[in-house]
C-alpha cells in the first residue's frame, strides 16, 4: 500500500491516507506516459501554417523563353520555386498530425500518471476546501500552506464552481474535476493535489473515470 500524506485547509498536516498501487496499474510505465503526453500536444497543434507549391501560385505554364539560343540560363515557367513569386518547394500544409490511443490505454495512462505523482512524493490529500464567494486570496492560502506555490493541478471530486473560480486566474495552477484530467494534465505540473472527495472517488471506482475519453 502507498500512503499520501494529508492536510486540513489551513496547511496542517492530519495524517496520511493508503491507496493500492494496483488499482493505478501497480507500476509507473515511462513509455506509456510518454505516449500519452506526445498524443495530446499533437492533438492540441492548430496546424494553420501553409505555404503555396508551384503548383498553388498563379502564372501561365508556359517556359518563358526557349532552352537554347539566348544566351541566358534555361528557366522554366514563372511558378518555379527560385523565381520571385513562384512556388515554395516542399510546401507546407494539410499535414495530420492527429495520434490516438484506445480508452483502456488513456485511463491506464491517467491513472499511471497518479501513480507516478504519489511514488515521487508529489501527491497531496486536502479537506474539501468551502468557498462562500470566489476568492483567489484564500486559494492562494491554501495552497501556499500546502507547499504548491510553484504550480500544481487540483483534482475536485466534482464541480464546485466557488472553487474553479477561486483558483483559475492562479499561474501554472489547474483546476478542474478529477473525472475530466488527463495524464498530460496531471504531469505537466510539480505537484498533483487531490481534495478528499476526488480520493474517495478515484479509490472507489479508478476503471469507469472518464478522464480523457475525449482523446
Amino acid at each position: 500500500m502507498l500512503q499520501i500524506p494529508t492536510y486540513d485547509n489551513n496547511g496542517k498536516s492530519s495524517g496520511t491516507v493508503e491507496i493500492d498501487p494496483a488499482i493505478l496499474g501497480t507500476r509507473v510505465r515511462p513509455q506509456l506516459l510518454k505516449q500519452a503526453v506526445v498524443m495530446y500536444r499533437a492533438n492540441a497543434r492548430q496546424n494553420t501554417s501553409a505555404t503555396k507549391s508551384r503548383g498553388m501560385v498563379e502564372g501561365s505554364t508556359r517556359k518563358l523563353y526557349r532552352q537554347k539560343g539566348t544566351g541566358n540560363a534555361r528557366m522554366g515557367t514563372r511558378r518555379t520555386v527560385v523565381r520571385k513569386g513562384g512556388g515554395v518547394a516542399f510546401a507546407k500544409g494539410n499535414q495530420n498530425y492527429d495520434q490516438t490511443m484506445n480508452r483502456k490505454m488513456r485511463r491506464l495512462a491517467r491513472n499511471n500518471a497518479i501513480l507516478a505523482k504519489i511514488v515521487s512524493e508529489s501527491a497531496v490529500v486536502v479537506d474539501d476546501p468551502k468557498f462562500d464567494s470566489p476568492s483567489t486570496k484564500q486559494f492562494v492560502s491554501v495552497m501556499n500552506g500546502l507547499g504548491v506555490s510553484k504550480g500544481c493541478v487540483v483534482a475536485m471530486g466534482g464541480q464546485d464552481d466557488m472553487m474553479y473560480r477561486s483558483g483559475r486566474n492562479v499561474a501554472k495552477t489547474e483546476v478542474k474535476p478529477i473525472t475530466e484530467l488527463t495524464a498530460y494534465d496531471i504531469l505537466r505540473r510539480d505537484r498533483f493535489v487531490m481534495t478528499r472527495s476526488a480520493f474517495d472517488l478515484l479509490v472507489k471506482d479508478p476503471v469507469t473515470l472518464n478522464a480523457g475519453d475525449e482523446g
